[in-house]
């Protein structure tokens, strides 16, 4: 990790999301917690996939649990934090519309909030 090199970002959880990854099983949830640390510090994830679909520079962990999946959509190319969008129990092969769009919801409010 660039711990040395790199001050840690701040991490801001939007919306229901910091209530929603404390919901995820014990593993999962300090799985999560690892892989946004590494975030903070400028790491890439251990598993992740850029998400395009909801904006540029919009990128989702992956964490699998004993066979359940879950999400964290987060951004972290903007200089004040690691801004964490949208987190959930993935339980299909392709992410829900309604998860999608809570996400691309949550990064409209929060970069026309920035511009104030």
């Amino acid at each position: 990790m660039k711990e040395a090199k790199l001050k840690k970002k701040p991490v801001e959880f939007l919306g229901s999301s910091l209530d929603d990854i404390r919901d995820f099983p014990e593993a999962a949830r300090r799985e999560a917690g690892s892989q946004i640390r590494r975030v903070q510090y400028g790491d890439e994830p251990d598993d992740w996939k850029p998400m395009p679909t909801i904006g540029a520079g919009v990128n989702e962990i992956r964490v699998r649990d004993d066979g359940d999946q879950f999400r964290v959509i987060y951004i972290a190319k903007l200089a004040e934090a690691v801004f964490i969008l949208h987190c959930f129990q993935k339980k299909t092969r392709k992410t829900p519309k309604p998860d999608l769009e809570l996400a691309k919801k949550r990064l409209r409010e929060l970069l026309e909030e920035l511009k104030k």
